[in-house]
């Protein structure tokens, strides 16, 4: 790493002040550790993935920022709402089989990573924005990240601890060669931010509603209202499947929505005043979670899906175990990232992974729209849905694969009741 002007030290250094760079830096600070945070961006900035689970509370308690987000004025959000044709099926998150926060908040993304960014500031944490990670050095004894100034001049941090928060530009993941391809299929999506006028009779705005294409069950839309009288309106589907749709992405996601009687009513007072965005091949995948002195946190380690908003509670999960990791380091205890960090994450990714391929599949839908599974059962569904997908007491996250397929075959079937 030639050229270098000057070299910093820190303890902790977070690529990203997005919501697990914030969370991460918000726990590191209440061990006493010094905390930098590199972020490419100036905040407030634009960002997909408004809808939390409840599950993700506990770590913005954790880290001190709970309060921070209950006075920002979020919209409140109590469980899901799923719609498929003239079937519906609603989910009460504080009605689950796991212990817990049963409420949250729909946000839009650009505020409340900006209350996080200025929370984790506020307990100590230094944020350096517009300032680019340009190179990493993971080979000596500790990391050394080149990066560039505003100003175009380039310096060095070296840490000892690294942690990368980069989201979809998985900065150590490319500069590492760390990427492996998803085993997912590729998918792709069309969204944006309207005005909504939604009638309080067609909707519950404290649920985010999932609607499934009446003739592709493969292609849904989510409805994420905020409470400004706003709303984030995407539509997921296969890259094949959008192209057919010509013209702008709000003039394609309208086409889309146009073939769902049942959206289409909805939104039908909605004023479409922002333009749209489009996202390709979002799922995302790396060899390894960790390596010497560094962690992959949210995002930049591996990308599922957005069908359940899992996105922002990995990242928070990740956070809260590698904040735990660095801390026992710190006070000179032995630590094994593998099994204390990467295995534990990996379990709730693997339950929210069978219930995402279940979906795509269709047996996981018959599971959603059936009215036949228990209250029991039902409860243990809704504790996935809210989050709660670490909870190996309940026997859907213990055994998630096993249980599903029981469940979804019992769903099928002409008569009786499911009993997996």
């Amino acid at each position: 790493m030639q050229g270098i002007h000057t070299v910093e030290n820190t303890e902790v250094l977070i690529i990203g002040a997005g919501p697990s760079g914030a969370v991460a830096a918000g726990l590191l600070r209440k061990q006493g550790r010094k905390v930098m945070i590199l972020e490419k961006e100036t905040f407030p900035r634009f960002s997909i993935g408004e809808s939390l689970l409840p599950q993700s509370m506990q770590y913005l308690e954790e880290a001190g920022m709970l309060r921070d987000v209950i006075e920002a004025g979020f919209q409140h959000k109590n469980g899901a709402a799923f719609a498929k044709g003239d079937e519906r099926s609603d989910f009460d998150f504080r009605d689950k089989f796991s212990p817990g926060w049963g409420t949250t908040y729909q946000v839009q993304r650009a505020n409340f990573d900006k209350v996080l960014a200025d929370a984790a500031e506020k307990a100590g944490a230094e944020i350096r924005y517009r300032h680019t990670v340009t190179a990493v050095d993971v080979a000596g004894e500790a990391p050394v990240v080149r990066v560039r100034h505003p100003d175009g001049h380039e310096y060095s941090v070296r840490a000892r601890h690294l942690l990368d928060a980069s989201g979809f530009a998985r900065i150590l993941p490319r500069m590492l060669d760390l990427e492996r391809p998803s085993d997912f299929p590729v998918r792709g999506a069309l969204f944006t931010h309207i005005e909504d006028h939604i009638d309080l009779a067609d909707m519950d705005r404290q649920k985010i509603l999932i609607t499934v294409h009446p003739d592709h069950h493969d292609v849904w839309f989510w409805t994420i209202p905020f409470s400004n009288g706003r709303c984030s309106q995407g539509v997921v589907g296969t890259p094949e499947y959008l192209a057919q749709y010509q013209g702008t992405e709000v003039e394609r996601l309208r086409a889309i929505i146009a073939e769902v009687p049942s959206l289409t009513k909805v939104l039908r007072n909605a004023v479409w005043d922002t333009p749209g965005r489009s996202l390709n091949g979002y799922s995302a995948n790396v060899t390894s979670l960790w390596g010497k002195h560094f962690a992959l946190l949210g995002n930049a380690g591996e990308f599922l899906d957005p069908v359940f908003s899992s996105g922002v509670t990995i990242a928070f999960k990740s956070s809260s175990l590698a904040a735990a990791c660095i801390d026992r380091e710190w006070n000179g205890e032995s630590v094994n990232w593998q099994t204390d960090y990467a295995e534990p994450l990996q379990a709730g990714v693997n339950t929210f992974r069978a219930f995402v391929a279940g979906w795509y599949e269709g047996g996981f839908q018959d599971v959603i729209f059936s009215k036949r599974h228990s209250p029991e059962i039902r409860r243990m569904i809704a504790s996935i849905l809210a989050g709660y997908a670490w909870d190996t007491n309940n026997p859907y996250v213990a055994e998630p694969q096993r249980r599903l397929n029981v469940l979804r075959e019992l769903c099928r079937e002409p008569a009786g009741e499911a009993r997996a």
